[in-house]
């Protein structure tokens, strides 16, 4: 079945400071689609927008979920969860006294979640055995690759259709940045997700996205229909590629 989102001249922003400005771009069905940009150019914004954490000025998010057409323009937090879209925050917000399971169960909130909690347990196991190995230890004595597979765990144990991942390699080692990314790629391959991940991280986002685009100050500066066409660009490449 089809799951989707779209973002149509979307504006939002914090009180009197706008952050986004007539943003609109597409994530088809079963793709991984990259927004890509530096710090502080609205890509948190936009997946908080979409999320229903900030009610935006002007604009619409829709999604399509299982087929079923939803405006999720005003909806709660916790509507858009239970259509099933989950968020893979930036910084990862976890229960750092909490246990690595018991973190990992919190994600199966929503009703359809809990009747396959325990098949989806399985599953994170099987994909991150280091959890697995460690689901008694607390999470905030983890490491930042660790407790960023309890974030991606968590949010498989949704039972999600879209996946939105923001700044998944913030904070982590180099080698654990490619790791990562694996992981949502591995996530989005064998769950049949439909992912949308914004990323700073441009040589490594690149690798798994099969379309993207690029944000600056607030608004699109350049859409590519496919992972070629982002590093062929020459405005990504003369400022975010250094080439």
């Amino acid at each position: 079945m089809a799951n989707s989102i779209s973002v149509s001249h979307l504006s939002a922003g914090y009180g009197a400071v706008q952050v986004l400005d007539d943003v609109s771009l597409e994530v088809p069905s079963g793709q991984t689609v990259a927004l890509l940009g530096t710090n502080g150019n609205g890509k948190s914004t936009l997946m908080r927008c979409i999320m229903g954490m900030i009610r935006p000025a002007a604009g619409k998010v829709t999604a399509v979920i299982d087929g079923e057409t939803h405006d999720l323009t005003g909806r709660a937090t916790e509507e858009i969860v239970d259509l099933g879209i989950a968020l893979v925050p930036e910084g990862r917000r976890l229960f750092p006294k909490l246990a690595v399971e018991e973190n990992l169960l919190i994600g199966a909130y929503r009703p359809a979640a809990r009747a396959r909690m325990a098949e989806n347990l399985d599953y994170c196991y099987e994909v991150f055995p280091r959890l697995k190995e460690r689901r008694g230890q607390p999470v905030g004595s983890m490491s930042g690759g660790e407790q960023q597979m309890v974030a991606l765990g968590r949010a498989v144990m949704s039972a999600p259709r879209i996946l939105l991942v923001d700044e998944p390699s913030v904070g982590l080692a180099p080698i654990l940045v490619s790791r990562t990314i694996d992981l949502i790629h591995q996530l989005k391959s064998s769950l049949n997700l439909t992912v949308l991940m914004a990323e700073q991280n441009f040589h490594q986002a690149v690798r798994i996205a099969d379309r993207g685009y690029v944000i600056v100050h607030g608004r699109i500066a350049f859409e590519g229909a496919s992972a070629a066409a982002l590093s062929d660009n020459q405005m990504v490449r003369d400022f975010y590629l250094g080439q």
